[in-house]
């Protein structure tokens, strides 16, 4: 009875010499943890509201059907010579389709065919598709240099801007839910909890229209450097057709500083744009890459490629995106 005790004994113990510095270590991290999240930077922008989730699965579910079926068409081509082919994708197809299906519309076996630019599943329009690895590494060297010139067409809801030029420079880096955000000026270069950092992303933006009334031209170009979140008036139900000049190419960047202006794009869910306006449901983004600005790859010439405009941003309102 007595061993019984004495082992009894020595096993509590044990048990608190080996929990105690257990919880002690435990209880210091999560304190470290704590105290490091406090010192994340905070996103400017708003989380995507929780109606998206669902609407963005059945589109993306959409889209691998589409794009499983999808032929590329000498249709689509834009511009070709024998070291590069320009392509309008589609919206709603995945940029990996339109590469996959690349060989069906060119005679030469030995090209290998790579992506020089990537666009997001629902935005359509100018697309580079390389044959070769070293012109591709060339292009991509081209547009992490910010040495091609980009612009877009994006239609939009919101409140009629107070300009007509605008650069917005901001941050850009995924929260914590990893969805990505708009971040302070300031904050570009400190780490975020996934152990990503805020980079920075700027975009030049000119009003095209409002509510179908074409505006004039303007050399006047206010500058936002991003510093906290936009005080924005009411929501407006304005149609603002705007043009898009990303010098950075950062993922969504054009989506994010809409949403940031307060004229968030139609159909763009995941950034607060509309899904159902005016009686009519909106499937994906209205957002379109229509020109591309630069050297050749190979000769140095200079080259301009566009890609013809869809139908929501010729004022044509009887098609539905």
């Amino acid at each position: 009875m007595s061993l019984l005790r004495n082992l009894f004994s020595f096993s509590i113990s044990t048990n608190s010499i080996l929990t105690k510095p257990y919880f002690a270590i435990s209880t210091k991290a999560m304190e470290a943890t704590s105290e490091l999240n406090l010192h994340y930077p905070k996103p400017i922008s708003p989380p995507p509201p929780p109606i998206s989730k669902d609407i963005e699965l059945r589109r993306a579910m959409e889209a691998s059907s589409k794009s499983s079926l999808f032929n590329l068409t000498r249709d689509h081509v834009l511009y070709e010579d024998e070291y590069l082919m320009a392509v309008n994708k589609p919206k709603g197809v995945y940029c990996e389709a339109v590469l996959r299906s690349a060989p069906q519309i060119v005679l030469d076996s030995s090209s290998e065919f790579h992506l020089a630019n990537r666009l997001d599943r629902d935005t359509s329009g100018v697309m580079i598709i390389t044959k070769s690895h070293k012109v591709a590494a060339k292009l991509v060297k081209a547009f992490t240099e910010h040495k091609i010139r980009k612009s877009y067409i994006a239609l939009c809801i919101g409140s009629s801007p107070n300009w007509r030029k605008i650069t917005v420079s901001s941050g850009h880096g995924r929260s914590k839910h990893g969805a990505w955000r708009v971040y302070a000026a300031l904050d570009v270069g400190r780490v975020l909890p996934g152990g990503s950092f805020v980079r920075d992303m700027e975009t030049t933006f000119e009003v095209v229209s409002v509510n179908g009334v074409e505006t004039e031209s303007c050399e006047v170009e206010n500058v936002i450097v991003v510093e906290r979140e936009q005080e924005l008036s009411c929501a407006g139900d304005d149609v603002v057709v705007v043009r898009a000049f990303p010098r950075s190419g950062r993922t969504h960047q054009i989506r994010l500083h809409c949403q940031y202006l307060g004229i968030s794009i139609r159909g763009d869910v995941k950034y607060h744009g509309m899904y159902e306006w005016r009686g009519r449901t909106f499937e994906g983004h209205e957002l379109h890459a229509e020109c591309l600005s630069l050297d050749h790859p190979v000769t140095d010439d200079p080259i301009v490629i566009r890609a013809p405009l869809p139908c929501w941003a010729t004022r044509d309102e009887s098609c539905n995106g």
